[in-house]
């Protein structure tokens, strides 16, 4: 596992209020990281637990430092401000992660526009607009990360035509993602995905892919958490512009037992639902 530490690190999150974003969240609070979240998340949702403030609280809980930031990635004044009062509040940013995403698996002629409409404003234009924002206080960093939560490139036709509006959003991602590590790499910042082997127990898992027997065949967003601590305290310079995927992360850290990452205790790993797009 990685020696680094990310404590005193600045972590400015899009999303976060629950699921993976938050997982990584208090993985980096436990060493002692600043997060900044910045999500839509100010009410509860009737169906889905967590907010922006519940989410802070918890990161404070775990040993981080927290600032709750009610803006939608969507929105070019939020990001503005995001950056601006991460910077304000701990002093820099050195490290982006681009949590927030929106999921739909309809058919072309099922998907209704706006729904595609969202998906490429949130998944990657959110992406971009975030980390842009964020590279004129990266690169006073002294091992900046960009990280987004997206798969390798895949352009077989089982993948691109499973569901091509939210192919092409989380494909977007990615692709903005590598631009962003080759234009950059000159400035030491390092921009890479992160995408899982199976499915991850989360409310977008529950709802939009298979209900409670999905849940109970994927793995935890710790499984995620701990993959993407050890992306980030890895030298900017030297790991950057790659599609990683979270087990073989965890397994080049020397992992070798995943059974605690299994939602349900005692799942073998044969069991377990493989990812939508490996």
């Amino acid at each position: 596992m990685a020696d680094a530490s990310l404590a005193g690190k600045t972590i400015l999150m899009s999303g976060g209020s629950r699921g993976i974003g938050l997982a990584i969240a208090l993985r980096a609070a436990r060493d002692g990281a600043n997060v900044a979240l910045m999500a839509k998340t100010d009410t509860p949702h009737p169906k889905l637990d967590g907010t922006v403030h519940s989410a802070a609280a918890e990161i404070e809980a775990a040993g981080g430092r927290a600032l709750p930031i009610v803006g939608d990635v969507r929105n070019d004044d939020d990001i503005t401000a995001a950056v601006l009062k991460t910077h304000g509040e701990f002093g820099g940013i050195d490290i982006v992660v681009n949590n927030a995403s929106v999921i739909d698996l309809s058919g072309s002629l099922e998907l209704a526009a706006k729904k595609y409409d969202l998906m490429q404003d949130v998944n990657v234009r959110g992406t971009f607009m975030l980390s842009r924002a964020a590279v004129p206080i990266l690169k006073d960093a002294e091992n900046p990360h960009i990280l987004s939560l997206s798969p390798p490139l895949n352009i077989t036709p089982r993948w691109l035509g499973a569901h091509t509006g939210y192919t092409l959003a989380k494909y977007g991602m990615t692709m903005a993602t590598l631009g962003m590590a080759a234009e950059f790499a000159k400035d030491g910042i390092a921009a890479n995905t992160l995408w899982p082997e199976t499915t991850i127990a989360t409310a977008a898992v529950q709802f939009a892919l298979g209900g409670d027997r999905m849940m109970k065949v994927s793995r935890t967003p710790e499984v995620y958490a701990d993959a993407a601590y050890e992306v980030l305290t890895r030298p900017a310079r030297e790991y950057t512009g790659q599609t990683l995927i979270v087990e073989q992360v965890l397994r080049d850290a020397g992992v070798t037992d995943f059974a605690k990452y299994a939602a349900t205790p005692g799942t073998p790993d044969h069991e377990l639902f493989p990812d939508i797009f490996l």
